[in-house]
């Protein structure tokens, strides 16, 4: 009932994976929770309520494609079940992913084991499940929550595990996470986007730049080769500043353009951006972390 499931960080893909591009993710184990009971008895969770509603639908819709036991769900929330969780709400890191993910853990009668080995079908369900939230959901947050491994997604639905380049010494360069400080809502964020891609010009960028760009990251970080990265990673910070603007915060464009052209570090979106975390890439961290001592850095992974 206790086992935990972390965030994640989605390192490149954000709104290109909507344009079949390839999108690297990886579970982010600062961020934790789990599912308990409340000590004082029988408050009931709305929002789990509201979510138990929801697989009921997909369950009279027959669009279960994981056997999911809602009947003990529904009792459970009943008795005051909840999601004791660490992980902050809209902020990219996968609040709600977590949640879903602890849920089919906690509630399939299937075999866990087998599922695990079924990233396709699980990826499905996820989706449909997490859609609650966010309107629209790729399945990707609560895929790396369950399987607590980093998973590269090829385009078209190919997903496969991948091995991340081994952490070397913590004093060179690194990505990180910048907070925002304010939370941000998914789906109105994810409309914009797909409101703009209606314009030929806009989708070409997309289609054209944005996803070369975010396949350079993946590959060279894959590689580990973290100078080209570095560069391939400017080039994206250049992309989202010019064309995707208003997933930004206001008040971190300076900072953002100041990054782009400072030799020591970058700012690209984490996610739908609009607030939460931004996620940055640093040639020497703690020069950064002293550069930006006025803002919250959280180290990701280490080159």
């Amino acid at each position: 009932m206790n086992k935990s499931f972390y965030s994640k960080v989605l390192l490149f893909g954000e709104y290109s994976i909507i344009k079949h591009s390839m999108a690297l993710a990886m579970p982010y184990n600062l961020f934790e929770g789990h599912l308990t009971f409340r000590r004082d008895g029988k408050n009931v969770d709305q929002e789990l309520r509201s979510l138990c509603q929801h697989i009921k639908q997909m369950q009279i819709s027959d669009d279960l494609s994981i056997d999911f036991d809602v009947t003990s769900m529904d009792f459970d929330i009943g008795q005051g079940l909840f999601f004791e969780s660490t992980i902050p709400q809209g902020f990219g890191v996968g609040s709600s992913g977590a949640l879903c993910a602890a849920l089919l853990h906690r509630y399939t009668k299937e075999d866990i084991n087998l599922l695990l080995a079924d990233t396709n079908r699980l990826k499905v369900f996820f989706a449909k499940m997490e859609s609650h939230f966010h309107g629209a959901s790729s399945g990707m947050d609560p895929l790396i929550s369950f399987i607590n491994r980093p998973i590269l997604f090829k385009g078209k639905g190919e997903l496969i595990e991948v091995q991340i380049p081994e952490r070397k010494n913590k004093d060179g360069a690194a990505l990180f996470l910048l907070n925002t400080g304010r939370a941000r809502r998914t789906e109105p964020l994810v409309n914009l986007f797909l409101e703009k891609c209606k314009t030929s010009e806009f989708a070409k960028i997309c289609e054209g730049e944005l996803v070369k760009v975010t396949h350079d990251c993946i590959n060279n970080f894959l590689e580990g080769n973290s100078r080209e990265l570095f560069y391939s990673w400017k080039k994206l910070s250049q992309i989202q500043l010019e064309n995707l603007t208003p997933m930004i915060p206001k008040l971190y464009i300076d900072l953002w353009k100041e990054g782009l052209k400072d030799t020591r570090f970058a700012l690209k979106l984490c996610g739908a951006g609009g607030g939460g975390f931004l996620l940055g890439m640093a040639e020497n961290l703690d020069l950064v972390k002293k550069l930006l001592s006025s803002h919250e850095i959280r180290p990701v992974y280490f080159f």
